[in-house]
């Protein structure tokens, strides 16, 4: 976290991970968090040296064990969520990159923390608290040309 320029304080970085399941269908991996058991996507603070792209792919590795990797230089969009911190709350705002999984690992660091599950992509948007996460997701899922291309590059 960025706490001295008070920039990266309230900013994070997310991937959305995506597949094309069986029967073509568009399936979105959602994961709880550790503390309330939310459906969330992997996501974490700035880390100096790496570029926002970098650090959803880590996050995505770390937090559910997925090898993959990030579609182009630009976010999906962003949401807003309240992260709750040593008895105090801070508005985040999460910059969401779409992730392209190759596959999962048998072992990553944070397996047995969380659940990590594949959902439709309609049913994953559904799932999620944040209204502005549920429609980036929706979003997504509708762009259906775009994921076709992104399959085969």
């Amino acid at each position: 976290m960025n706490k001295k320029k008070g920039i990266g304080w309230a900013t994070q970085f997310a991937a959305l991970p995506w597949r094309i399941g069986e029967g073509g269908i568009r399936e979105i991996m959602l994961l709880t968090s550790r503390e309330t058991r939310r459906w969330v996507i992997p996501k974490g603070w700035p880390m100096k040296g790496k570029k926002p792209q970098q650090v959803a792919s880590r996050e995505a590795y770390e937090e559910a064990g997925l090898i993959g990797h990030i579609m182009g230089k630009q976010p999906l969009g962003s949401f807003h969520y309240e992260k709750r911190l040593n008895h105090k709350s801070i508005l985040c705002e999460v910059m969401v990159f779409p992730f392209r999984v190759e596959h999962q690992l048998d072992e990553w660091p944070e397996k047995g923390q969380r659940e990590a599950k594949w959902f439709d992509a309609r049913e994953a948007a559904s799932l999620v608290d944040e209204g502005g996460l549920a429609e980036i997701i929706n979003d997504f899922a509708g762009s259906a040309n775009r994921l076709v291309v992104f399959a085969k590059s």
